[in-house]
């Protein structure tokens, strides 16, 4: 079971006015959807998964590196 604990956030009352009117539209809670955008913000700026990392250290010793001169030609060589 995971400890929950509060967050105090600081914010222009237009700006929570806004939200809270959107949440409400969205028969959703308010703190469902800042947890969901934390989640999101996490997984988009997480450091990369174990097949990224590695496609990223092969990159830089320049193995499986496709060098192309427009975009077309790129295509072309990886067969899409």
């Amino acid at each position: 079971m995971t400890k929950e604990v509060q967050m105090s956030i600081k914010m222009e009352a237009e700006l929570r006015e806004r939200f809270m009117a959107v949440a409400a539209d969205r028969h959703r809670p308010a703190a469902q959807i800042i947890r969901d955008l934390m989640r999101l913000y996490i997984a988009e700026n997480q450091t990369p998964n174990a097949l990224t990392a590695e496609t990223l250290r092969k990159g830089r010793r320049g193995v499986d590196v496709h060098r192309a001169t427009s975009a077309a030609d790129l295509f072309k060589r990886l067969g899409i």
